[in-house]
């Protein structure tokens, strides 16, 4: 099991960014059960802006903070 993580910029509000960072993980959650791996083996979760790659505040940061990652569940 792989849970998938999605995270967003600084930008928008913290309803918004919890929103946008599950629609980025369900994304890369769908790709994967596209590429064969069972969609019970991947979970998926939202961490917002709340977890930042990057702490500046220009976009060449916040592009590095809109992501998905994976974590062990």
């Amino acid at each position: 099991t792989v849970m998938v993580a999605g995270h967003c910029d600084e930008r928008g509000t913290i309803e918004y960014n919890i929103a946008l960072g599950e629609k980025r993980a369900k994304a890369a959650r769908d790709y994967l059960v596209s590429l064969g791996v069972g969609a019970d083996r991947v979970k998926v979760t939202s961490y917002g802006e709340s977890r930042p790659f990057s702490n500046g505040h220009g976009e060449a940061d916040w592009a590095q903070n809109r992501r998905a990652h994976f974590e062990r569940p």
